[in-house]
């Protein structure tokens, strides 16, 4: 697997990479101050504020790592709508660590109410915490302007690939934002879903466990979604669609029932950031059902051949640009499209 190699690519890469170290690195030490400075105080190991925290800082730095992933993941497959996507992720992120500022604060003074943690601690780490979305917000602009560059460079890529043909690109272009959307899909309901198990007190053992079990089936759920694409499976792509109205139903009914007065008690440590994610899950979710639906209509129309067909590498492709060409042979290159 190879990254394109030219300097906006690089850019990009350099950019992802020193805005994962610092944010990881700012969050780390927050994580392990938050550890230094906790009491060992039997009486609150059941508050959920002793973990809302360790979880928040975890789950923000798991949405770092997952980021190099999906970026490496864009350049090798010159995926412009991913890395768009990408761009508005870390917006996402910078939104969530301004929320996590005023959440985190709370904690804080509700555990130094009770005596499970030094005095002193949130005046250590709000000036790291406050730093964090400012970063964010310039290496966001950084991205969005390297993101434009490389949509230009990437734009005679999928030029080659599809051809000329208009509708074709169009199809494909669906595709690409489908399968980028199931890779988004899979943080924010595990980001949620994460956030539930471990914040939110009530909870019957029921639904506890119907709401862990619901790890895995999202999984697999969102792996045959791309398999199905894949193969223009109509029948697997319709029973897809109806698992996403009901997860979309299941964030309704998440996002309604954390603002009901008999259940506002049991979200209070996680609401704002719970909230957070179930509307960005359910932005998601219709935006994956419209998407999934139009890629179905598309099925057997000449798609399905550019999409297993594997890309040049960056030589081979130089090599078919500039190798000599005689005027009667045809460019090995181009794709005929039905």
């Amino acid at each position: 697997m190879y990254i394109p190699n030219s300097k906006w690519t690089w850019l990009f890469v350099v950019i992802v990479v020193i805005q994962a170290a610092v944010i990881l690195g700012l969050e780390s030490y927050v994580f392990a101050d938050f550890q230094i400075h906790l009491q060992t105080v039997k009486a609150v190991d059941s508050k959920s504020s002793t973990k809302t925290i360790p979880t928040f800082l975890s789950l923000y730095i798991f949405g770092f790592v997952y980021e190099l992933v999906l970026a490496y993941d864009a350049l090798r497959l010159k995926n412009t709508i991913q890395i768009i996507g990408l761009c508005i992720c870390n917006v996402g992120l910078l939104i969530y660590g301004a929320v996590q500022i005023e959440q985190i604060q709370e904690a804080v003074d509700l555990l130094d109410g009770i005596g499970a943690l030094d005095n002193d601690l949130w005046d250590q780490t709000k000036p790291i915490l406050i730093a964090i979305p400012c970063i964010l917000g310039l290496t966001s602009v950084l991205m969005i302007g390297v993101a434009w560059k490389l949509y230009d460079e990437f734009a005679w890529t999928i030029y080659k690939h599809i051809s000329a043909d208009l509708r074709m690109k169009r199809r494909y272009l669906t595709y690409q934002i489908y399968i980028a959307l199931l890779k988004f899909d899979f943080f924010f309901f595990l980001g949620f879903t994460v956030q539930f198990v471990v914040v939110v007190t009530g909870r019957t053992n029921t639904e506890f466990a119907l709401t862990i079990a619901a790890i895995p089936v999202t999984i697999i759920i969102l792996v045959f979604a791309a398999y199905f694409t894949r193969r223009e499976s109509t029948a697997g792509m319709c029973a897809v669609i109806v698992l996403y109205i009901g997860g979309l139903a299941y964030f309704l009914f998440k996002l309604v029932r954390m603002y009901q007065p008999s259940r506002e008690a049991e979200y209070t440590s996680a609401r704002r950031s719970l909230t957070f994610f179930a509307v960005i899950t359910l932005l998601l979710i219709v935006s994956t059902i419209v998407n999934a639906i139009i890629c179905t209509i598309n099925f057997h129309k000449g798609l399905k051949p550019h999409i297993w067909k594997p890309r040049k590498s960056n030589d081979e492709e130089k090599s078919t640009e500039m190798g000599p060409q005689t005027p009667g042979d045809d460019n090995p290159s181009r794709m005929m499209i039905d």
